[in-house]
C-alpha cells in the first residue's frame, strides 16, 4: 500500500491558480456571447457561444476538484469544530460580505442595462431585499443571497461539511481500506473509473428533474458533490498521482476527441432537432460530456505535475491572491464592461480592453487594499497578519558573563 506523503504537492498551487484566471477570461468572454448575462455587448458571436460550452465543460470540475484535494490536506487538523470554524471564516465571510455589497452592485447592474430599473444604486438598495434573484426576471425580486458568482464558496462549505465524517474515516479508521482502494485506482487506466459516477448521474437523471437541475457553472451540484470527493480521493495515494501523471497524453487525447464530439453535437446535431430526457443521443452526449469533463481534469493535473511542480516567488504570491482575487473578479469585470460595451469600437477591441483594465484594477484593489490590513483580510477569506513582537529593552548582561 502506498499512502500520500507528506510533502506539499506545488503542482496544486498552480493548478489552483490557472485554474482561477481561466475563470476569470471566460467571465471576460461572456459579454459577447448567446446566453444573457448581467451586462450584454449589443452584438453576440456564436464562436464565443462555442467557447462557452467548451469552458464551461471542464472549468468548474477542475476547480471542484482542487477544492477536494485542498480539503485532504485540510483534515487531520483539529476537530470537526476547528474544521468548520476555518471553513466558515475563509468562505462564508467572503460570501456574506458579498451578499450585502457587490453582489448587490452586480444586480443593479442587469436590472439597469435591461431597462427594469431606473435611478441610482442607493435608490436601488431599497429594493434590493424585495424577493430573491432569479436572474433577469425582475419578478421574483432583487436579493442574491446566494452571492452571484460566489455560490461556489457557498456551495463548496456545505459540500465539505456534509463530506467531513467519510473524509474523517477515510485518513482514519478507514485508511487501510482506503489506501487499498487507491492501490486498485493507481493500475493503469483504473483512475478513470473515477468518472464512473458522474457519467451514470448525467445519463440516468433528468436534467430538468430536481436532482440535476440544482446547477450552476454547467453541472449539477450532486456532480461537485462527487468531483469534491474525486479531489480527496486523487491525491491521497501516490501511485495513483504517478499513475495521472505517466497517462497525461492519454487523458489529453481522449478529452480533445471527446470535445470535438461533444461540441458537434451541441451546435450541429442538436441545432434543427427538439431535445428531449431519454433520446439515445441526448443521453450518450451527457455521458461523453461528464467522461470528457474527467479526462480534462486527469490530463490538468497530470500535465501540472510533469511541469510545474516547484514553488517561486510568482506562484506564492499569486496562490494566496487567489480567493480575492476570485471575490473581486465578476464585480469589477461587470463594472469595467458596463462602461465599454457602448463604444463604438471592434467588439474584439472591446473584449481586450474589459480584460487587460479588469485585471489591472482587481490586482491593485488586492494589493494595495486587500493584502495590507488586517480587517480586509479577514473580510476576504485570508489569515490576518501577526504583528512582530516589540523588541524588548536588552538587560545587562551578569557580571562576568560574555554578551
Amino acid at each position: 500500500m502506498e499512502a500520500k506523503t507528506a510533502t506539499r504537492n506545488h503542482w496544486l498551487d498552480w493548478l489552483r491558480v490557472l485554474a482561477i484566471l481561466f475563470v476569470f477570461v471566460y467571465h471576460s468572454s461572456r459579454f459577447f456571447n448567446m446566453e444573457d448575462w448581467h451586462v450584454k455587448n449589443p452584438t453576440w458571436h456564436p464562436w464565443v457561444e462555442v467557447w462557452n460550452v467548451f469552458a464551461t465543460s471542464w472549468m468548474m470540475p477542475v476547480i471542484f476538484v482542487v477544492s477536494g484535494a485542498s480539503l485532504y490536506y485540510a483534515m487531520g487538523k483539529g476537530g470537526f469544530g476547528k474544521f468548520v470554524k476555518d471553513k466558515a471564516l475563509r468562505l462564508l465571510v467572503p460570501w456574506a460580505v458579498a451578499v450585502f455589497t457587490h453582489a448587490a452592485w452586480q444586480v443593479y447592474l442587469e436590472r439597469i442595462t435591461h431597462g427594469q430599473f431606473t435611478g441610482s444604486f442607493f435608490q436601488f438598495m431599497g429594493q434590493y431585499f424585495q424577493g430573491t434573484f432569479e436572474g433577469s426576471n425582475p419578478a421574483s425580486g432583487n436579493f442574491a443571497w446566494h452571492g452571484m458568482h460566489l455560490w461556489y464558496l457557498l456551495l463548496l462549505f456545505v459540500l465539505s461539511v456534509l463530506l467531513y465524517p467519510l473524509m474523517r474515516w477515510l485518513k482514519g479508521g478507514g485508511r487501510d481500506a482506503f489506501a487499498r482502494f487507491g492501490d486498485f485506482l493507481a493500475l493503469p487506466g483504473a483512475v478513470y473509473l473515477l468518472a464512473l459516477p458522474a457519467v451514470l448521474m448525467s445519463m440516468l437523471l433528468d436534467p430538468d428533474g430536481p436532482v440535476m437541475s440544482v446547477e450552476n457553472g454547467g453541472w449539477a451540484f450532486v456532480v461537485y458533490l462527487w468531483l469534491t470527493l474525486a479531489g480527496f480521493v486523487l491525491v491521497s495515494h501516490d501511485g495513483m498521482l504517478a499513475t495521472v501523471k505517466r497517462l497525461r497524453w492519454v487523458s489529453l487525447a481522449v478529452a480533445v476527441v471527446s470535445m470535438v464530439i461533444v461540441l458537434y453535437i451541441r451546435f450541429i446535431s442538436f441545432a434543427d432537432n427538439p431535445v428531449t430526457f431519454g433520446m439515445p443521443l441526448l443521453t450518450f452526449f451527457l455521458g461523453l460530456r461528464a467522461l470528457c469533463s474527467w479526462c480534462c481534469v486527469l490530463a490538468a493535473v497530470g500535465f501540472c505535475m510533469r511541469l510545474l511542480d516547484y514553488s517561486n516567488a510568482f506562484v506564492r504570491y499569486a496562490n494566496e491572491a487567489v480567493l480575492p482575487f476570485y471575490i473581486l473578479h465578476q464585480t469589477v469585470l461587470l463594472t469595467v464592461g458596463y462602461f465599454v460595451v457602448r463604444w463604438p469600437i471592434p467588439d474584439l477591441l472591446k473584449w481586450a480592453i474589459i480584460l487587460v483594465v479588469s485585471f489591472a484594477i482587481i490586482m491593485a484593489l488586492y494589493e494595495f487594499l486587500v493584502r495590507r490590513f488586517n480587517v480586509l483580510r479577514f473580510l476576504f477569506g485570508m489569515k490576518v497578519l501577526r504583528k512582530a513582537p516589540a523588541a524588548q529593552p536588552q538587560q545587562p548582561a551578569p557580571a562576568g558573563r560574555p554578551l
